[in-house]
């Protein structure tokens, strides 16, 4: 029948349908895209099949939904590509926060005078460096709430443009680690004060956060608009991984403009002591304490007033004389929850209030036993308490319907409705859920909405009352039956149910796909690539990595230690397919040692990887740094290149610092950063760590010397050390005992104080811009310098005066470059430019003369060793002996220049780095033995730092550390990679064998089997290599030199060799190339470039003088790159960034479009239909040959410096 209004009388209600009229035509008015009026013909009715105008508006009005809803789809897909640079949630955890913020304001009372302190505090700290404030509390002391109510009122205080951001950590996934909780600052700072977002490598990795952080913090303060406050409620509630609870990534000082509120609970973690360890001003603690007995009567009328309640008078005297002292808000808030249930006509004799929050907490749960079961309630709220983030609504209603004895007891006095459908009743879900009120929260993890327990207190009572250790089991046990699908897809579950006398064998209709991937981890052998692609796409990489940490912790998997989702993924910038590829790229090493998973793993990369529809690389071995190999981690978050690394005395801290002033410093057990420096504006140049770790001093190109607690973080003193001229020597020197530092740079040296800063003396050399190396010897209170020329002086350590002075034979014409002081002997080692290598005693010296300039001098922990690093070579001597006595007959002998060594603590090994890009580890036990090569720097290898067996390497030329572990499983190492770093390369077409300059002179060309990653073969060459190309089918290889000469190397006898001598102008090859067929050859010079024809002969082949030779017109620029063709036509581009091609036979030349900078490789189809070019600015064009026009554009984030591009068609 038609349901319309009508009046008392029967008539129709006008009225009524002309508001009804006006609602349809706002709502079309409103939303007109999204509204289409259907017009149906009334009938009685409305199911009858027979009834075509209504079937016709069924169908449409489901292809309209239909429609609409892929519309929706489809555009919220769109938006979120476009704000791509947000991480995914981000609004909905701002929204999150500010709900349970208004929510936490709308019912405060009392505590006026401990708001206007705060905020008094707050306001006199607005212009100048302050600490943090802190407020702390035992739980449930309303600290949450105060918080919430100060992030309502500073705006008011600070101005209205004040950027005020809380997180109430522990209520969301989100704000529950530090790591993704730090991102979603950086990100909602980003946009507030409009900075550029975050870029996407920092949010890689946790110390790379915490360094993006602090350094944004005062790139707000330099502003110096508007102001920033950021409140952390509730520490205690932080995951502690990460070193969440050590509290390294909270500054330790606010800069101007910028503050930290941050509130924790006294007993938990011990966090109040760490933050009081680190910041002892008293002035910054402020204590919760409990709301007197007025402010707790005032609380309980606003609640009762919020649900529109009131009490009786002899009610509300129950409650004032249930707290004669007051109390904390939670235990108001519970009784306010037992009192609205109070009828008006119950008798104050019969009304009882918890005094704890404890028992309020048992009374509620007596209460929902008493309602609802003791079964239904304990499993119910065991579940949840047992779960990782917490379980949705339809979750909990899937599992209680798996539950045989929540079933069992539901049906005990009455049959379920259904004998093939057995399901728990979703009314006595929605009768439990509104019984439990507030103390069950709705939170945001894993993408959904999750029920969560909401206070601490109510999840320690449901633990100890529903979750003994048997119990949890059970919980555990069916929690995980469900998230593996063992009942779905229609997969029945027998029950006996007492009335019935028999099993019933019912489908529970369960979900077949659970929601949150977040709360199954499969067992090892079921780790497949499908499911984490899913689950790096659902919960991001840091998701499964967690995952990862917890399988390692309980399940014993070789294999699954492997899988290498502690390394970055760059997916979200490439897509899923970036995914596949590294996964296959990092464990295609591992393949055949470990095919149970690994190999199971890299076959489904390479099964999805084949039949992709869209280009993708497929990784034919093993090419990127693989799990469980000698690389432990990357360590980035400097911006420029790293100057320093120190080591405290009992290897616990690190110290590093960086070309852009900024330092760091970690802790090396966990490899965490601990704290970083801000101060420094220039390089950093030296850093000495003493009191055990404690405490340093640094010293920088902004000719100041720095003095900080390294427990804190915080700079004790900043001391002009004002030097003249350019100085290439930074020394530092620490005499605890004194409590003196000495700095020498240039040919001064400064005594400071170390409690005061005051300056004590200076020593200033006879020449203002002569080097000076500077070494103190504690026991005789001597300072001993040597300046360049050879002069050796003895000064007073404690007053600066001049004691004595010695000429040093046979060095006036060489400068000091290093030195080391040998403190047991009291002789100090000097290396100078020369080679001269001297051992200076206050009263006698010694010298030694090494074959060329000192780069360094290193000796070890006990003193016992000295090792002198000069050009490719490193000596290690006896230290302790009284001349220069060799530990070793031979030299260690590396490829390139040595940078840096280092001894272990045992001497049983020594560590080198050099301009190779590379690290190797020698025995000493063993005369010298190289015992390993670690490969994977990137970049030359300048500073080394040992701790037991943890390496850290570090270049003057990278932002970044790298750690290794020497003690590694070496059958875990892989081949090593091709160890070339000219950058000057050539690759047979099966990549089988790589050829390259040998680094350093480049007189001789490496052959290198990728195969086996070893060198099978060197050729000597006459002059520097420019330029290499291989011809596959001859076996030949053409080496392109300075001079000009192109020598031709057959590889089945590379001992005969062809010439091709250069033009008369004897300029050097800037780039070579043969054509697809092999049959000619382009040497192109600066502006000439010369096309021979190769025959084949035995065993050399045959090449007679060039077939065409002709010169560019281009004024100021020179030959960049160059590729020939068939027909003798040569494609080649200029470091102008014109290209052309040229018909040799005719001598007509065609411009191509100009690239807008050097054109730096060229690429022909093996068709020879396309051509491919790349220039510095990443710019890639794609050309028909044919029509000289470019198809296609393509442009990268990397720039294409003399590389390699391959095309096919």
């Amino acid at each position: 029948m038609q349901l319309v209004d009508t009046e008392e009388d029967g008539s129709l209600d006008n009225e009524a349908q002309q508001l009804l009229r006006s609602l349809k035509a706002k709502i079309a008015n409103y939303y007109p895209q999204h509204l289409k009026v259907h017009t149906v013909p009334w009938n009685a009715h409305p199911g009858n099949p027979r009834h075509k105008g209504h079937t016709k508006y069924l169908k449409e009005l489901c292809e309209q939904f239909i429609t609409a809803t892929n519309h929706q789809v489809l555009r919220s897909l769109r938006y979120r590509g476009k704000s791509s640079e947000e991480p995914d949630g981000l609004l909905q955890e701002l929204s999150h926060h500010m709900m349970l913020c208004l929510e936490s304001c709308r019912v405060f009372c009392g505590r006026q005078d401990l708001l206007d302190n705060i905020l008094q505090s707050i306001r006199q700290n607005d212009d100048h460096v302050h600490t943090p404030l802190i407020l702390y509390g035992p739980p449930g002391c309303g600290k949450t709430a105060l918080m919430c109510k100060l992030s309502e009122q500073v705006r008011t205080l600070l101005g209205q443009e004040t950027v005020v951001v809380i997180r109430q950590l522990g209520t969301s996934q989100l704000s529950s680690a530090i790591h993704s909780l730090l991102r979603d600052i950086c990100f909602q700072v980003c946009l507030a004060f409009g900075f550029p977002p975050l870029p996407v490598q920092v949010t890689q990795a946790c110390s790379d956060l915490i360094l993006f952080f602090h350094n944004l913090l005062l790139t707000v303060s330099h502003l110096g608009v508007q102001s920033l406050v950021l409140f952390f409620d509730s520490l205690d509630q932080l995951i502690p991984a990460d070193g969440a609870h050590k509290l390294y990534w909270l500054p330790k000082d606010c800069p101007p403009k910028v503050h930290i509120v941050v509130s924790t609970s006294p007993a938990e973690h011990g966090i109040l002591e760490t933050l009081q360890e680190a910041m002892p001003e008293p002035e910054a603690y402020f204590e919760v304490g409990p709301l007197s007995r007025e402010e707790g009567g005032k609380m309980l009328k606003v609640l009762l007033a919020s649900v529109r309640r009131k009490l009786s008078p002899a009610q509300q005297t129950v409650l004032q004389h249930s707290f004669p002292e007051g109390g904390h808000p939670l235990l108001f808030k519970l009784a306010f929850n037992e009192a609205r249930r109070w009828a008006s006509y119950t008798l104050p004799s019969a009304l009882t209030i918890a005094t704890t929050a404890q028992e309020a907490l048992h009374r509620l749960c007596g209460r929902l036993e008493k309602r609802h079961g003791t079964v239904l309630v304990a499993h119910m709220l065991g579940y949840i308490a047992s779960s990782r983030n917490g379980l949705s609504d339809a979750e909990l209603k899937d599992i209680l319907s798996l539950d045989d004895e929540v079933l069992s007891e539901i049906y005990q006095h009455c049959s379920p409705p259904c004998k093939t459908i057995l399901r728990f009743p979703p009314l006595l879900w929605a009768q439990l859920r509104r019984d439990i009120g507030e103390c069950l929260v709705e939170r945001q993890a894993d993408g959904f909405a999750l029920l969560g327990l909401a206070h601490r207190q109510f999840t320690e009572v449901v633990q100890n009352r529903y979750l003994p250790a048997q119990d949890k089991t059970k919980r555990h046990l069916l929690l995980a039956d469900f998230f593996r699908g063992t009942w779905s897809w229609g997969m029945k579950k027998s029950l006996k149910l007492p009335l019935l006398g028999k099993s019933l064998n019912a489908d529970r209709k369960v979900s077949m796909t659970p929601s949150p991937l977040g709360c199954m981890v499969p067992p090892c052998a079921q780790w497949n690539m499908n499911w984490i692609t899913c689950k790096i796409v659902a919960t991001g990489i840091q998701g499964i990595a967690n995952d990862l940490a917890m399988c390692n912790e309980r399940i014993n998997c070789p294999e699954l230690r492997l899988v290498p989702f502690k390394i970055p993924f760059v997916f979200s910038l490439l897509g899923v397919s970036i995914i596949y590829t590294e996964v296959l790229a990092r464990l295609h090493f591992f393949m055949l040692s470990y095919p149970d998973l690994i190999g199971k793993l890299c076959q489904q990369c390479l099964s999805w990887l084949n039949v992709c529809p869209h280009p993708v690389l497929v990784p034919l071995c093993g090419f990127l740094q693989p799990p469980g190999g000698p690389l432990k981690m990357t360590v980035t978050g400097f911006l420029k290149g790293v100057t320093v690394l120190e080591l405290s005395s009992d290897h616990k801290v690190l110290v590093a610092g960086s070309q852009d002033g900024m330092m760091v410093v970690w802790i090396m057990e966990d490899i965490e950063v601990m704290h970083t420096l801000t101060g420094h504006s220039a390089e950093v140049r030296c850093v000495k760590v003493f009191g055990k770790g404690t405490a340093a001093v640094s010293t920088a190109m902004d000719y100041t010397l720095r003095i900080w607690n390294l427990v804190s973080g915080r700079q004790k003193f900043s001391i002009q050390d004002s030097h003249s001229g350019e100085q290439r020597l930074y020394q530092l020197h620490v005499d605890e005992r004194n409590r003196i530092v000495y700095s020498a740079s240039g040919a001064k040296v400064n005594a400071w104080h170390l409690e005061t800063a005051e300056h004590i003396f200076q020593i200033s050399g006879e020449a203002p811009d002569a080097w000076l190396c500077t070494e103190v010897f504690e026991p005789r209170q001597v300072v001993m310098t040597v300046s360049e020329g050879g002069t050796l002086s003895l000064w007073d350590s404690s007053t600066g005066e001049l004691q004595s002075k010695h000429q040093l034979s046979g060095l006036q014409e060489e400068a000091p470059t290093c030195s080391v002081l040998i403190q047991k002997q009291g002789k100090m080692i000097v290396g100078f430019s020369r080679g001269s290598l001297s051992m200076v005693r206050l009263s006698a010296y010694l010298m030694k003369k090494l074959p060329g300039r000192v780069r360094f001098l290193v000796v070890s922990e006990d003193e016992s060793l000295l090792a002198a690093g000069f050009g490719v070579y490193v000596r290690v001597f006896l230290a302790n002996s009284k001349g220069f006595h060799r530990f070793m007959a031979e030299d260690l002998e590396h490829e390139c220049v040595v940078h840096s060594a280092v001894f272990s603590p045992d001497n049983s090994i020594i560590v080198t780095g050099s301009q190779g890009e590379s690290i190797q580890v020698w025995s000493l036990s063993e005369q010298g033995l190289l015992i390993d090569t670690l490969a994977g720097m990137g970049t030359p290898v300048t500073l080394l730092a040992l701790c037991g067996h943890i390496l850290v390497s570090a270049s003057h030329s990278a932002p970044y550390l790298k750690v290794w572990d020497l003690t590694y499983d070496r059958k875990h190492k892989t081949l090593a990679p091709v160890p070339d770093c000219t950058g000057c390369t050539a690759m047979s077409h099966d990549g089988n064998y790589v050829y390259f300059p040998q680094a350093g002179e480049r007189r001789q060309v490496i052959i290198w089997d990728s195969t086996k990653g070893a060198e099978c073969d060197r050729l000597d060459t006459s002059a520097q290599v420019r330029c290499l190309e291989v011809a596959e089918q001859r076996k030949l290889l053409f080496t392109g030199l300075v001079s000009g000469t192109v020598l031709v190397f057959p590889l089945n006898s590379t001992q005969d060799v062809v010439c091709i001598p250069p033009p008369e102008s004897q300029k050097p090859i800037n780039h070579m190339a043969l054509n697809r067929q092999e049959e000619q050859l382009a040497i192109a010079y600066d502006d000439v470039v010369l096309v021979l024809d190769i025959s084949p002969g035995k065993p050399c082949p045959v090449i007679d003088k060039p077939m065409y030779t002709f010169y560019t017109q281009i004024p100021a620029a020179v030959i960049s790159s160059v590729a020939v063709l068939a027909n003798y036509r040569v494609l080649y581009g200029m470091s102008s960034g014109d290209l052309f091609l040229y018909d040799c036979p005719h001598s007509k030349v065609f411009p191509l479009e100009m690239h807008r900078c050097k054109v730096t490789c060229l690429e022909t189809s093996h068709g020879e239909k396309w051509a491919l070019s790349g220039s510095e600015d990443s710019l890639q064009r794609l050309w028909d040959l044919e029509l000289c026009q470019w198809e296609h554009e393509m442009s990268g984030g990397l720039a294409y410096k003399e590389s390699r591009i391959l095309l096919s068609e």
